[in-house]
């Protein structure tokens, strides 16, 4: 239990205290407050990514009837409902001076919606809208990010800073990869499950992730009760003692933001996450259209990748801090985030020699097709009239002998593997290798994390030590509004022009962030403390101090030549 405490409990170094600015007790409360903020900001991503895999066959379970479509407006209502009361949160926050109310409120929300979902079935009719109101109900707690991020920028010094939103995004990829995790380990159950309540109510693998939610929320909610989660709050008082004033208010009042680099940073933080989200929702219907991948084979596949990817992103999140420590945090967000970002997409433009593999059903009765002379096991076709490939070429009106399989051995005619002829441009483009989009994914999963948390690192560091919750609530509405748009993008500019117009755009999209940010950097820093850079009142102040201890330096120089008497008038004595 002891070393339990000490794992949780941060006790300072002697230079933590030589500021002078809290005690021994008060760091150890304000870190503890930071370390239950980690915590949170792991739950929101639990939320939402531990129902993603198993919510689909949930749904075709409770009401068969309900179909795709309906699925994406059960995952689109999370980050919908994230998206709206975000800033809405963030300046209730604000009006209160304090995160515990908003905090509490959105926990008891997150858990009482997770309970709705762990029992869909006890509802006798509109199951399906019943899940969709649960999932935006969790969208709408998630929107407590806001006031959490809002903390954590006030209650960090701002050379802590960067390492603390690090972890914090840390945290939140780990819920991100601990969700899919949880949802796998309670397949055990299976679909029966245990009767909770007989014939009504079931703990089976759809259900178990809710009640986890469910344990989880309460967990959090008695984590911010007063005798646990302490506020402490110190970025106003560092700047406060800095500058010399009387009072925290009248500090953070008197710093003037550069609102034209907070916006630059609203902007680039949604297009970030805008082509994070759209890659990782393209990622399986790529693979399937370049590699004629099955389903299961994707699934496969895209998991180990994206399991790599997740590790390579947290050693990221580890490695920001020191790295910004060496190197200033507008040069490593430009080089180290945006341009490895901007390669990402690059490397994803078609460079092979070769075209996709296309999905060509000869006829709709046939389960299979196979060539007399070739050793496929499908058949590729592609208008290309040079191939230098190791495919066999198919013409569109290939009229040749097509053998057929054993029924056993046959696949389902909806399952031809390929690119889909229905998408033109797969009859005109050339493919991917597997080179390029294992190239690509790295690059992201490396200038992913950098990005996303020194944008919010020098966004915090921008607006001062004012109360941060609404700008954080219009940051985080812009990632939801990207997550939101993402599979929209997918739908136009993938399926009806391709490759070349989907990853041209998005590098350019990323390119031209990268270049305003490039020309942004030297106002990407912390508001300064120096009179030059303050507001109007606080030049005042110190216009009034300075002249006050003018003054009263010409005052003691006379005195002191009144008591000692003038050099020059004795010399002038002596000399006559």
């Amino acid at each position: 239990m002891e070393r339990l405490k000490n794992c949780l409990l941060k006790k300072p170094s002697k230079n933590d205290l030589d500021d002078g600015l809290e005690t021994a007790t008060e760091y150890t409360e304000r870190w503890t407050s930071v370390r239950i903020i980690y915590y949170t900001m792991f739950l929101m991503s639990l939320g939402f990514s531990i129902i993603l895999t198993g919510v689909w066959p949930y749904l075709d379970k409770l009401d068969p009837h309900a179909g795709k479509e309906f699925l994406g407006w059960i995952v689109g209502a999370n980050p919908v409902g994230q998206m709206i009361f975000s800033p809405l949160v963030g300046w209730w926050g604000n009006r209160l001076g304090s995160i515990r109310l908003p905090l509490l409120c959105s926990l008891a929300l997150f858990s009482i919606a997770s309970g709705i979902y762990a029992c869909l079935e006890m509802f006798p009719t509109h199951q399906k809208y019943w899940m969709l109101y649960s999932r935006f109900l969790i969208g709408v707690s998630s929107s407590s990010v806001a006031v959490c991020r809002s903390y954590l920028s006030a209650a960090t010094k701002v050379k802590e800073r960067t390492g603390a939103v690090s972890m914090v995004s840390l945290a939140q990829t780990l819920g991100f990869i601990v969700g899919p995790v949880l949802q796998g380990a309670v397949t055990l159950f299976g679909e029966d499950g245990l009767p909770l309540i007989k014939n009504k109510l079931h703990l089976n693998m759809y259900t178990a992730t809710g009640w986890i939610n469910v344990f989880m929320g309460i967990l959090n909610f008695c984590l911010f009760l007063p005798f646990v989660f302490k506020e402490k709050r110190i970025a106003a008082r560092e700047a406060m003692m800095q500058q010399g004033l009387q009072s925290e208010k009248e500090t953070w009042k008197s710093m003037k933001p550069d609102y034209l680099s907070a916006w630059t940073l609203i902007c680039a933080f949604f297009i970030l996450v805008f082509n994070f989200v759209f890659l990782e929702t393209l990622a399986t219907p790529l693979t399937m259209d370049m590699f004629a991948w099955t389903k299961g084979e994707a699934l496969y596949y895209m998991a180990w990748i994206m399991a790599v990817g997740a590790i390579l992103a947290s050693a990221m999140f580890l490695m920001i801090d020191p790295l910004c420590k060496r190197i200033p945090e507008q040069q490593v967000l430009i080089w180290g985030g945006f341009f490895l970002m901007v390669l990402g997409r690059a490397v994803y433009i078609p460079m092979s020699d070769s075209p996709p593999k296309l999905a060509l059903p000869e006829n709709e009765t046939l389960t299979a097709m196979r060539m007399e002379d070739s050793m496929s096991a499908y058949v590729y076709g592609s208008n290309f009239t040079d191939v230098r490939s190791n495919m066999t070429r198919v013409d569109f009106d290939y009229g040749g002998p097509i053998t057929t399989t054993d029924p056993i051995t046959m696949v389902d005619a909806k399952d031809f593997l390929g690119c889909p002829p229905a998408q033109e441009w797969c009859k005109t483009t050339r493919g991917m290798t597997i080179t390029q989009f294992l190239i690509g994914y790295a690059f992201t999963a490396i200038g992913y994390p950098i990005g996303v948390t020194l944008i919010t690192t020098i966004f915090s560091k921008i607006l001062g030590p004012r109360p941060q919750g609404t700008w954080m609530g219009i940051m985080t509405g812009s990632g939801c509004l990207s997550r939101a748009l993402g599979p929209v993008f997918l739908s136009t500019i993938y399926t009806k022009y391709g490759l070349y117009w989907t990853f041209g755009s998005t590098a350019v999209m990323m390119a031209g962030t990268m270049l305003w940010l490039w020309q942004m950097r030297q106002r990407l820093v912390p508001i300064p403390y120096d009179a030059s850079c303050k507001g109007e009142e606080l030049v005042a102040v110190i216009a009034k101090q300075e002249q006050a201890m003018d003054q009263k330096k010409t005052s003691e120089e006379a005195t002191d030549q009144q008591l000692n008497g003038n050099p020059k008038d004795s010399n002038a004595t002596g000399d006559s």
